[in-house]
């Protein structure tokens, strides 16, 4: 068995944050409640962007459900009373789903997004998202855009009489339909397939000024080298503000974003932002004099929150002294005088204030959770978010401006609380080998008893510019269920732990984060001798499968191990993934070209010939991310070495399955990855690959 004590250090990477999941295929009882279940997915209610009315009295917010015989997920809009009676209603009802609840200024209609096809539309018309208004006395929505690519990101103008929002357009569209034409995929950028949304056409996105009665429609922006997004009105509604990347090198791997103005009517353009870097998230000061935005000075630092004269000609000044976190959701309070922004820190996510006379940062919510996407009512006084913690899903919440007197407003899920039993997270911190303070989390298993031995998963996040935490993990009290005792930490590369911590393993790949990961293993072991230490597994997705991948190559103290969407060779990675050369900051600014031999040194591939750990190798066909060819490649490497290995593709799916892919074939990964666990964990020889069920 190799221990801490024959570490070798190398490399990983940056990938976007993935969580994986597995689970039991027959569960421990605890008080007499049955452990939680991949199945239980389908009966999940998800709560996400509480928007409060503009007299605070209601919240509306979209829920989500999975209707698993159309292997689907349905979004409604919601309304709940804001002060906390528990009068909570469905707003939209339709075959098709709703989403992106937003309130008219006056606050006597709900606009929303909708593939609903509208009174009077054609059968034949595509499905895409439109706008619709419904008035809050009730009636049928009415359905206010018809644009040919459809609608989204959408605000109402300041007086209600319009909408910008987004929609896609290009050459493309002006042209006749052809059958004849040619499918052939033609392109000139090296940017030209994204995870999220395949292979690109020849569409970008521009912004259209809507009228909220007739539905007349203008594109006031335009051009083929780059898209824009993020639209917001000016407070008198004169003016427009976005982001776009109008360098000419959009495509090229570009990374300079900038904030504009445009006059409503459409014109010229004018530059509010002044970094060589990525600038965005625009929001209008109250009396539309200054902007405010989110922005980096080199791609190496932390994001931070700037102010610009909405007029543009001068210099962008920083809203907030030490700011040491990752900003995100930016809000302002109408008087003018503060921000509130969302982030990540030491593995919860709260909401934080700008004192913009003293540049001071106050945070705002508390305790052990994850509060995001903060809505402002500064009439009412009130903010409006939703939260969940390590045993609960998101709901609906309200409070001050500055904290006090939270009210919880809706209890989505509880009658499934109330059948499976649910553990608790232990927050421990841990030294590394070089005595840096690392956050670990450990669960004990479902229906633990004293003097037993318990099997241990030891999972590591995606990223690595992510966390895990306190947050509601469906995998983790998977795992718990099963009786499988989980750990889990935030090494170095992690956010919500300032920026020297995130970029403490620069050039140094596998190396001071592997040591991080396998420092608080052996700690968990010292402090537990009930954990099994020779029925141990490991997991992990995206960065966390490329550091599954890694460990199994550099210690044999595994016995299975489970890998999603994993990286194993950074040479074909770099070439084929959507961010085509995405990895030079993670090799001390130099690309795969300038150093070569950095770049497989720090590559799993190279150590295949090191596994012995069983492995699960689970990846999706159509993944832009970390391609298909790198499972493909892990899993003939370990083959040819003679080691034992499976390999499991999901079709249709992308670097997202574990999060937006179809729900059949999420709930299929986590009992793909029990089979796994329970066989090689549990020495279970008879347990039943999901395929041959």
């Amino acid at each position: 068995m190799i221990t801490m004590k024959s570490i070798i250090s190398a490399g990983s990477l940056l990938l976007s944050l993935i969580v994986v999941s597995l689970a039991p295929a027959a569960v421990p009882q605890s008080e007499g409640k049955r452990g939680i279940t991949p199945e239980d997915y389908y009966s999940f209610e998800f709560v996400t962007d509480p928007r409060i009315s503009p007299d605070g009295k209601l919240v509306a917010f979209v829920e989500t459900t999975i209707e698993q015989k159309q292997n689907r997920r349905h979004s409604s809009i919601w309304l709940t009373a804001a002060d906390g009676s528990g009068r909570t209603w469905r707003f939209t009802t339709s075959p098709q789903s709703s989403n992106s609840p937003r309130w008219s200024p006056d606050g006597k209609s709900l606009a929303f997004l909708s593939s609903r096809p509208g009174v009077g539309a054609s059968a034949a018309e595509p499905s895409r998202n439109q706008i619709y208004v419904l008035s809050m006395d009730g009636g049928e929505a009415r359905k206010v855009t018809a644009l040919k690519n459809g609608a989204s990101n959408f605000e109402w103008s300041p007086d209600g009489s319009r909408f910008v929002c987004l929609s896609r357009t290009g050459p493309s569209d002006s042209r006749a339909e052809n059958k004849d034409r040619s499918d052939v995929r033609h392109y000139a950028h090296i940017s030209y397939k994204f995870n999220d949304t395949g292979w690109f056409d020849d569409r970008r996105s521009h912004i259209w000024v809507v009228d909220a009665k007739s539905g007349a429609a203008r594109q006031i922006t335009s051009g083929e080298d780059w898209n824009d997004t993020d639209p917001r009105w000016s407070p008198d509604g004169t003016k427009i503000a976005f982001v776009s990347d109008r360098t000419g090198k959009a495509f090229d791997d570009g990374r300079n974003t900038d904030v504009w103005v445009i006059p409503a009517e459409g014109g010229p353009l004018t530059k509010i932002s002044d970094h060589d870097e990525g600038d965005g998230s625009p929001r209008w000061s109250p009396d539309g004099k200054t902007i405010a935005f989110i922005g980096r000075i080199r791609e190496e630092n932390h994001p931070k929150i700037w102010l610009a004269p909405s007029m543009g000609g001068a210099a962008s000044t920083l809203a907030a002294n030490d700011l040491d976190l990752i900003p995100s959701q930016l809000d302002w309070t109408e008087d003018g005088r503060s921000l509130y922004f969302d982030s990540g820190v030491k593995g919860e996510t709260h909401i934080f204030r700008v004192d913009l006379s003293t540049k001071s940062i106050r945070q705002v919510t508390t305790g052990p959770r994850g509060v995001r996407g903060p809505d402002i009512c500064d009439k009412a006084g009130k903010i409006a978010y939703t939260a969940n913690d390590f045993k609960h899903m998101d709901d609906v919440y309200v409070a001050d401006l500055d904290g006090r007197n939270e009210r919880k407003l809706t209890s989505f899920n509880y009658s499934l609380w109330a059948q499976v039993g649910l553990q608790d997270v232990e927050r421990m911190t841990y030294k590394s080998t070089d005595g840096w303070d690392i956050d670990g989390f450990f669960v004990k298993p479902l229906g633990w008893q004293p003097g037993r031995k318990y099997p241990m998963i030891v999972s590591v996040h995606g990223g690595p510019a992510g966390q895990y935490g306190v947050d509601w993990f469906h995998e983790f009290q998977v795992y718990a269920a099963k009786g499988w005792a989980v750990f889990f930490s935030n090494p170095r590369g992690s956010t919500g732990y300032g920026e020297r911590f995130e970029r403490g393993i620069i050039g140094e790949w596998g190396g001071k984060d592997y040591a991080d990961v396998m420092s608080g293993v052996d700690a968990i072991l010292e402090k537990y001798d009930w954990i099994d230490r020779d029925r141990l597994g490991l997991t992990g997705g995206s960065y966390g499968g490329y550091m599954t991948n890694w460990i199994v190559g550099h210690t044999n103290m595994f016995k299975a191990a489970v890998t999603l969407r994993s990286v194993s060779s950074f040479i074909s990675d770099e070439g084929t993934r959507d961010g085509a050369y995405g990895h030079t900051r993670d090799f001390g600014g130099q690309d795969l070209f300038e150093k070569s031999d950095a770049y497989w040194d720090r590559s799993p591939l190279k150590y295949a010939k090191n596994v012995k750990t069983p492995i699960l190798i689970l990846h999706s066909e159509n993944d832009y991310r970390v391609p298909l060819e790198q499972g493909e490649q892990w899993f003939r490497a370990l083959k040819h070495f003679g080691a034992t290995a499976e390999f499991v593709i999901f079709p249709r799916e992308n670097h997202n399955l574990t999060r937006t892919g179809e729900p059949k074939h999420l709930v299929e990964s986590l009992n793909w990855q029990v089979y796994w666990f329970d066989r090689y964990l549990n020495g279970n020889a008879s347990a039943t690959a999901p395929d041959a069920r």
